[in-house]
């Protein structure tokens, strides 16, 4: 399956308001930001960094969307209503997760090297939940809208609040002192 195929398909499964793949390619941004970090990231693993943070800046203003560069994205990611969506440069994002408007895969400002979260296959990241530094969101997961997630989070858990505690893992409730 193509990108662009990938893209439709992902949209048309998270969102029930795509009526057809025409709507998705023509007026999604997160599907535009997408697409064109593809270039950007291609610019930035052939070391021109510059053009590569050019063309990204470009995308961002036209998107609202901000990707970095060297973000790896894998296909079937899906932005949804994505203004103000911040993914850092060492940021990692596995197939079939969604993100929503507000979400910010940041760094916290004291790592080197790898200072972005990985997000695992199939996570779903609620609006506005901030996820910061180099931890790992499992396969599965569920972080509740406005939640800011400073810890690594293990696969088949809901976390919730600031800052992010788990409160389900494996669909069964997690007892809280």
């Amino acid at each position: 399956m193509g990108w662009w195929q990938e893209a439709i398909v992902a949209a048309k499964r998270n969102d029930p308001a795509v009526r057809s793949g025409a709507e998705v390619v023509l007026t999604y941004p997160g599907v535009h930001a997408l697409f064109f970090h593809k270039f950007s990231h291609f610019l930035y693993r052939h070391k021109r960094f510059l053009l590569a943070r050019i063309h990204s800046q470009f995308w961002r203003f036209l998107t609202g969307i901000e990707i970095h560069p060297g973000a790896k994205i894998a296909p079937g990611v899906f932005i949804d209503h994505g203004m103000g969506v911040v993914i850092g440069e060492t940021a990692e994002i596995e197939r079939d997760v969604v993100l929503f408007h507000g979400v910010t895969l940041g760094g916290t400002g004291k790592d080197a090297g790898k200072r972005h979260p990985t997000i695992r296959q199939g996570a779903f990241i609620s609006a506005n939940a901030q996820i910061l530094g180099p931890i790992e969101i499992g396969a599965r997961v569920k972080i509740g809208a406005g939640a800011v997630v400073l810890k690594s989070i293990p696969t088949d858990a809901t976390a919730v609040g600031v800052p992010a505690k788990i409160v389900k893992i494996n669909g069964k409730k997690v007892p809280h002192d």
